[in-house]
């Protein structure tokens, strides 16, 4: 090709094959490829305003160069545009020009001079490189989560390059093992996790400190998880150092912590040499979340669980010689817990859980005496009780207080009306309180807002309905920001409420409401439907002449 398109033409078609061959690409990119670099050629040699095309028969190799031009209306901006004639000068060697008319004409072949050449070759290793990259992309685009060996080629900076074969991988530095040093010609098996299509070719990234490389190698190694018997369900890996995996069997006839561990440890010591010592801990994966947690925390044990759903925090209770295990050196243990789990992980040792029950039933006792002015005992009796609040005592059922030993129904009455009257004196010092701080009645009146809310509201700076309107749910509730590398809780206007999200959404749209901004939903009609239906019901049940009575009876 690079002595002239007049060389010999099964010469071109062996080039192609070779070069197809030799990059792993389609033959016919090659060849078009080499037709685009003909072309680019001609156009240097017969002018760049013609519109120039060139086939090879990937057959025979023979080559054809053709000159397209199309009739245009005189007076037409021909600048930029290919093969355009206008009509008077297709006139001058066609009297039968007209408008659209097309002409074709073969052109002669030609020798490539050096410029030519050099653009040709140019144009050719483009393609083949851009069409190579392709086929890498469309390669390896399938097989991200599998495990591929290769060997590296060159480290820069701590990341390393390694050759896949058909293709290039990079292992950044943050993705390797500690402490793991390769040399250029080491073999290395590594967790393709991403491939990214980018200018400069496809991004094979590569791992060995991603969860998923230790679970593929579990999977080489254990044969009931590569057949779907054992599902690894969640792995947390502090590379290097240690890992939890959590594990669970589709057949209850099989052990997965066993059969993950093997003969002696014979499985899981394979995986552990690969991951250069890593210590594992295979757990069984349960559904019930706060079992799930306990068994994430081994080799530690649980005394107590309390989950909070709502923000996904989970206070942990262990007995007091169990706490430093299961912290772990460096918080290792509970971190690793906390992200297989995806629970936040607060722990607690019994003694400081004990300690903490003691101070809060002192607290609602002195809270009793108090507000409804009795002695200590009557006061740690119902604290005892499970009643934490003087809401608690006012709006109960009577019987509930005079179940309480030592108490009769004359008494429950007299504690439900001491409540009673001193939550009007607080309410009526809030709604002073309230007034002090400049808050609005009409906040007050946004359905969802109590009259300490109003107050907590105030000391926050809302005294309006539109300045509820204008806040965002984590105003209300509190948020965390990340400040010099520690997660920081910032607190809302209304933390102390454990406002849910929805809840605090609503409170501020119904403000939104009132002040419209937005338009209230339209209210259901199925309720109305329903009436009508039940009326329907009845009808019904009147022209099949059965009783109401027996109806009832029916229900009973």
């Amino acid at each position: 090709m690079a002595t002239g398109i007049s060389a010999n033409r099964q010469e071109l078609l062996a080039i192609a094959e070779t070069v197809a061959r030799e990059k792993n690409i389609d033959k016919e990119i090659v060849i078009a490829s080499i037709e685009e670099a003909i072309q680019k050629a001609a156009r240097t040699r017969y002018g760049a305003e013609h519109d120039i095309r060139v086939h090879i028969d990937p057959r025979t190799g023979e080559t054809s160069i053709t000159r397209t031009r199309e009739v245009v209306a005189d007076g037409t901006d021909l600048e930029g545009e290919l093969g355009k004639v206008e009509l008077s000068d297709a006139l001058a060697f066609d009297k039968d020009a007209v408008i659209g008319k097309t002409y074709t004409e073969e052109l002669p072949p030609f020798e490539f001079g050096r410029v030519q050449t050099q653009m040709a070759r140019q144009v050719v290793f483009g393609k083949v490189r851009e069409a190579e990259r392709e086929k890498q992309y469309e390669e390896y685009k399938d097989r991200v989560g599998e495990i591929v060996n290769g060997v590296v080629k060159r480290v820069e900076y701590g990341n390393v390059i390694v050759d896949l074969g058909r293709g290039e991988g990079i292992m950044r530095r943050d993705q390797s093992i500690p402490r793991e040093n390769f040399n250029i010609g080491d073999r290395i098996r590594c967790y393709i996790y991403d491939v990214r299509s980018e200018t400069k070719g496809p991004q094979i990234m590569l791992s060995r400190a991603h969860g998923g490389f230790m679970a593929k190698l579990f999977a080489q190694e254990v044969p009931e998880v590569y057949d779907g018997v054992i599902e690894i369900r969640a792995v947390a890996r502090d590379p290097g150092s240690r890992a939890k995996m959590a594990v669970v069997s589709n057949d209850s006839s099989i052990d997965p912590v066993g059969a993950c561990v093997g003969m002696r440890g014979s499985r899981v010591q394979a995986v552990v040499a690969e991951l250069q010592g890593e210590k594992i801990d295979i757990i069984q994966w349960s559904p019930d979340e706060a079992t799930f947690i306990v068994n994430g925390l081994a080799p530690a044990e649980v005394s107590k669980v309390v989950m909070d759903e709502e923000d996904e925090r989970v206070e942990v209770v262990v007995p007091d010689e169990q706490l430093s295990l299961a912290i772990g050196r460096r918080g290792q243990n509970v971190r690793l817990a906390s992200q297989l789990t995806g629970w936040q992980i607060d722990i607690m040792t019994e003694s400081q859980e004990s300690e903490r029950r003691q101070k809060q039933f002192a607290e609602t006792t002195q809270l009793f005496q108090e507000a409804l002015d009795v002695d200590e005992v009557i006061a740690q009796l119902l604290a005892t009780e499970g009643f934490a609040t003087v809401e608690d005592v006012a709006y109960v059922e009577p019987h509930e207080v005079a179940a309480i030993e030592g108490f009769d129904e004359e008494t429950a009455e007299e504690l439900q009306t001491r409540a009673r009257e001193f939550l009007e004196r607080e309410a009526a010092a809030q709604d002073a309180r309230r007034v002090e701080l400049g808050v609005e009645d009409g906040v007050l009146e946004i359905e969802g807002v109590t009259l300490p809310m109003a107050v907590a509201l105030g000391e926050g700076d809302v005294k309006s309905v539109e300045d509820l309107a204008g806040l965002v749910p984590d105003d209300l509730r509190g948020w965390f920001e990340t400040k010099d590398g520690e997660r920081v809780r910032e607190s809302g206007i209304l933390e102390s409420f454990n406002l849910s999200p929805e809840d605090a959404e609503a409170l501020i749209m119904r403000a939104r409401i009132v002040m419209g901004w937005v338009e209230a939903p339209p209210e259901p009609e199925y309720e109305e439907e329903y009436v009508e239906s039940e009326g329907e019901g009845e009808d019904f049940a009147e022209a099949e002449g059965e009783a109401p009575e027996a109806e009832a009876e029916t229900e009973a």
